[in-house]
């Protein structure tokens, strides 16, 4: 008998600080730092972002979003047989933010790691737990995105600290007799390495380097939208279908002029494209599963469509992953 994987249940959850641009806009203010609400929205599209308390990690967010997810599922932790978490920032150097979740959820036993591919990572995630249930290694599988991304950012540049937030998104992921993953396209191109980067690292209890995001936007979108159509018409073409067959465009949540100009090049009417990044910002590796939640709950992504997931982010990574839901 053939194995595949279907996604039977999704789940999200965003911390409960909530910062509309004209907040961020007050706090940099004070830092000296000037931006305003118009500014933020024309260039991005985005409208609020949330940020963690302090004391909350990316496991905690984690674990919030895999319990609806396996809600969702008609699922208990007990039943789950594989974790894994897509994130850039961990509780720690090690053990894997996965690890943590396991343990917070009350599981033992089954395998728990991260995937480190930032705004892709879930991406990569997904196609990692499908191809384990396809050989059958695991059977349900919990595939979390989850990032702090708060704790990363340079609040004196503006062209940055203003993107992202923090957030988490989850799916249940089971073995099924009907295909659910119909094809995915993973890359990586380190030449890259230096337009989207957080150049620090931890050596004898100090940071070393610049343990700030940086980032060259201009170089950054130029790159995003080519490699996003690329993508998008290789998983269209292993699971021979076309454009057309397209319900729901889920990309990468980080800049509306990227998420349009994509749907664009695909022909895709800008009414099949899942906007949420208005909301939330860029949650990196959160940000795809908290779309397919948000579109799911919303009504607007039923049973049976044909939906594309595709990310682009530091690495320089991307991939996308087309699946029947």
């Amino acid at each position: 008998m053939t194995l595949y994987s279907r996604i039977t249940g999704t789940g999200s959850f965003l911390p409960p600080r909530r910062l509309t641009n004209a907040d961020l806009a007050a706090e940099l203010a004070s830092k000296g730092v000037e931006t305003s609400d118009e500014w933020i929205v024309e260039r991005t599209g985005i409208k609020a972002r949330h940020f963690a308390a302090p004391d909350v990690s990316s496991s905690d967010l984690a674990v919030e979003a895999a319990r609806h997810a396996m809600d969702a599922a008609g699922l208990k932790p007990s039943d789950i047989d594989l974790i894994i978490v897509a994130t850039s920032t961990p509780d720690m150097v090690f053990p894997s933010a996965a690890c943590i979740v396991q343990h917070k959820l009350g599981i033992a036993g089954c395998p728990a790691f991260d995937v480190q591919a930032v705004c892709s990572g879930f991406v990569y995630a997904l196609t990692v737990a499908d191809a384990m249930i396809k050989t059958g290694t695991a059977r349900k599988a919990l595939v979390i995105g989850a990032e702090v991304f708060s704790r990363i950012l340079d609040f004196s540049d503006r062209t940055t600290c203003v993107l992202f937030g923090d957030g988490a998104g989850a799916v249940v992921l089971e073995a099924s007799t009907t295909p659910g993953i119909l094809s995915s396209d993973l890359h990586a191109d380190g030449k890259h390495v230096d337009i989207l980067c957080v150049p620090g690292h931890v050596s004898g209890g100090q940071a070393q380097g610049n343990p700030l995001l940086k980032m060259d936007g201009p170089a950054v979108f130029k790159l995003a939208v080519g490699v996003l159509e690329s993508s998008a018409r290789a998983v269209l073409a292993k699971a021979n279908l076309l454009d057309t067959d397209i319900d729901w465009l889920i990309p990468h949540q980080a800049n509306i002029r990227i998420m349009q100009s994509t749907a664009k090049k695909l022909k895709l009417p800008l009414e099949k494209l899942i906007v949420t990044v208005d909301e939330h910002g860029n949650t990196s590796a959160a940000s795809i599963p908290l779309a397919l939640d948000v579109a799911v709950r919303s009504g607007k992504v039923k049973k049976g469509d044909t939906v594309m997931l595709e990310g682009v982010g530091g690495g320089f990574t991307w991939g996308a992953v087309l699946l029947n839901y």
